[in-house]
């Protein structure tokens, strides 16, 4: 047997394991949450700042 082969048990799978999955959900939120804020925040906030357009327009009397 080979003096560098490193055993595979139970307990280091269970870890490899969760270390994926809380890899994988951490990626999951960095890449998703960013766009659920910025939709919020912009939809909000594109309403409110648009400028009134009002224009005065005098009749002239001939």
């Amino acid at each position: 047997m080979n003096s560098n082969s490193q055993s595979t048990n139970s307990a280091d799978t269970y870890s490899h394991r969760l270390a994926d999955i809380v890899g994988t959900a951490i990626a999951l939120l960095t890449l998703t949450l960013p766009v659920f804020v910025i939709a919020h925040y912009s939809t909000r906030d594109v309403q409110n700042n648009r400028p009134a357009m009002t224009y005065n327009i005098q009749k002239s009397e001939d």
